[in-house]
């Protein structure tokens, strides 16, 4: 078993889908973990599980003392206002403590907050499966320093780990990843449904591709999701929006332009905002075209 973190004092924040089992994983490698999440459920499993739960977050910094703290929350808001708002880490956080942010967060926000609190952006990429699982990739930014400290951390939740460059450029490389993600999901609800409207099984022609060239992941999975309309949320559509813009933002700062881009952009949006199924899996834009 497992047991590289014995003796280390963990904090962790935001045990939803992802969350939750990355710290059960923290916590079965011996760690002393330390828990605050908004919602009273995911806090009434943590406890049952051995894991101390903290009702404030300066309470949380405190307990971690100069140990390190990991985030996995939903949008670069949320972070800012957990980490330096009113009532936040920031209110008892040891100088030498250390922050893992395993959220999709800005990237020029990252690095303002690189500037006040030792920092590591480590946006993770397989979904809940893969939290569950942990086989995560994960895509580091950070000093080889701090990247050092975190490894024991990272490759507990995560099998593929890759030290991209310093702070922000995990955030960076997270977005190319959803990019790709984006439009991938898009190409294969438009396949699939494209299969069923010419009288051929959509579940036939998913078999029929992987292997084959076309062949991926979100194929596999999605393609599944979708052949089965089993759209009961694991990554959330909504979410998937925010990665988007946030894609769209950076693109923009340096200068890139892309009508395909812009059109991911509006399918996300109609889905999410016009049609209301940002509750859905992100998987659920084959909807759009049903």
């Amino acid at each position: 078993m497992n047991k590289s973190l014995v003796g280390q004092r963990i904090g962790f924040v935001g045990l939803g889908n992802m969350g939750a089992p990355m710290a059960r994983h923290l916590h079965a490698a011996g760690a002393t973990l330390f828990v605050w999440n908004r919602s009273q459920a995911a806090r009434v499993v943590a406890e049952s599980l051995g894991m101390t739960v903290v009702p404030t977050l300066p309470e949380l910094s405190q307990a971690i003392g100069p140990g390190v703290i990991c985030l996995n929350l939903t949008t670069t808001e949320v972070v800012e206002a957990t980490v330096f708002g009113e009532g936040g880490l920031h209110e008892r956080i040891d100088p030498a403590a250390m922050i893992i942010d395993f959220g999709t967060t800005g990237v020029p926000a990252t690095k303002r907050f690189a500037e006040r609190v030792p920092w590591v952006d480590a946006p993770v990429s397989g979904g809940q499966v893969g939290a569950e699982s942990a086989t995560l990739s994960i895509m580091v930014g950070g000093s080889e320093i701090a990247v050092l400290r975190a490894w024991p951390i990272l490759s507990t939740v995560g099998r593929r780990i890759t030290h991209v460059g310093p702070v922000g450029s995990g955030q960076v490389t997270k977005l190319a990843n959803q990019l790709i993600v984006a439009q991938t999901i898009d190409a294969v609800a438009l396949a699939l449904r494209l299969a069923e409207l010419s009288g051929v099984s959509p579940s036939a022609a998913r078999e029929a591709m992987l292997g084959g060239f076309a062949d991926s992941r979100i194929l596999d999975l999605h393609g599944d999701r979708m052949v089965r309309r089993d759209f009961v949320a694991g990554g959330r559509a909504e979410l998937q929006l925010k990665d988007v813009r946030l894609i769209a933002e950076q693109a923009e700062a340096v200068g890139l332009h892309s009508p395909t881009l812009d059109n991911s952009l509006s399918r996300w949006e109609e889905l999410v905002l016009a049609r209301r199924k940002g509750h859905l899996d992100h998987s659920g834009l084959f909807t759009l075209y049903e």
